[in-house]
């Protein structure tokens, strides 16, 4: 009975995420694009299209791009996200992904950006000049 009561206890902290006291890391699926930017990181600006939406990002002094997946979740494909500022090298990360592509980021105050992304499902955006200054 109490290796029973064991295993059952067990199997329910698994399940909710706690093993030995400690809480596991949440799956990429829960991540969000501030979170996988990173901290003081705020939405701007988003592009959704057909399999992905591309969101912008700005912490007061760079912008970050990630594109998350809306079709072919957990299945790796290519999937992108670009940021180039004006006068820098453009920042690119495609490459066959499960969840979310990024993030890029560039220092960008007083600069225009073009920022984009997609998936081959669904197709690749970019932006064009803007988020001037």
């Amino acid at each position: 009975m109490k290796k029973a009561l064991r295993t059952l206890v067990a199997g329910a902290a698994v399940a909710g995420g706690i093993a030995g006291g400690v809480a596991l890391a949440s799956p990429a699926s829960a991540a969000t694009p501030a979170g996988v930017c990173g901290s003081g990181y705020s939405q701007i600006d988003k592009h959704t299209m057909s399999g992905s939406t591309i969101y912008l990002l700005f912490n007061g002094s760079s912008n970050c791009v990630v594109t998350f997946k809306t079709t072919s979740v957990g299945k790796a494909t290519r999937t992108g996200a670009y940021l180039q500022v004006s006068g820098k090298t453009p920042v690119e990360d495609t490459d066959d992904y499960t969840t979310y592509a990024g993030p890029v980021r560039q220092s960008a105050a007083g600069k225009c950006i073009v920022w984009g992304g997609g998936t081959s499902a669904g197709g690749f955006w970019y932006s064009g000049w803007s988020h001037c200054g």
